[in-house]
C-alpha cells in the first residue's frame, strides 16, 4: 500500500520539492515531480538545473524518450510514467493515480488556503487507511 508523507509549514513549495528530490536521489529513489500546470513545471525545471548550488539534479519532462532512464521526471499531465517509486505532488488535490506509487509526498505551504486544502488531502488519505507521516518544516 502507498505510504504518504506530508511536509507542512513550507515557505517555498518548489524549493522544498527540489530539496526532497535531491534527498530521494541520494537514496537511489526515482522521483516524479507532478505540477498543476506547464508554467510551474518550467519553473521547477529551471530550479533543478541549479540545485544544489554546486551541482544539478538530472531530470527531464515526462513523455520524452530519456524519461525511462532519468532519476527525476517532471510531469503536469495525467500520462503514463516510466516508474512508480516516489511521487512528489505540488497539487492542491489528491491525484487520481497516486496509489500507483510506493510513496507520495504532499507539500503544504504556510498559506491559509493551501493549509486548508492540505488538511482535506490528509483527511482523504486517513479515511482510506493509508500509512502516513507528518513533517512540520516551520519548526526548523
Amino acid at each position: 500500500m502507498t505510504k504518504i508523507d506530508f511536509y507542512t509549514g513550507v515557505t517555498d513549495k518548489l524549493e522544498t520539492a527540489c530539496l526532497l528530490s535531491h534527498k530521494a536521489l541520494q537514496n537511489n529513489l526515482r522521483v516524479l515531480l507532478h505540477t498543476p500546470d506547464e508554467v510551474t513545471a518550467q519553473s521547477l525545471d529551471g530550479m533543478l538545473w541549479q540545485y544544489p548550488p554546486v551541482a544539478f539534479i538530472p531530470h527531464c519532462f515526462s513523455g520524452v524518450p530519456e524519461a525511462a532512464e532519468m532519476p527525476v521526471i517532471i510531469g503536469y499531465q495525467p500520462e503514463p510514467f516510466p516508474h512508480s517509486e516516489l511521487l512528489i505532488s505540488l497539487h492542491n488535490t489528491c491525484l487520481p493515480f497516486f496509489s500507483r506509487f510506493e510513496r507520495v509526498i504532499e507539500i503544504v505551504s504556510l498559506d491559509t488556503e493551501d493549509a486548508r486544502l492540505g488538511r482535506e488531502r490528509y483527511s482523504f488519505y486517513r479515511e482510506r487507511g493509508f500509512e502516513m507521516r507528518h513533517f512540520d518544516l516551520s519548526k526548523k
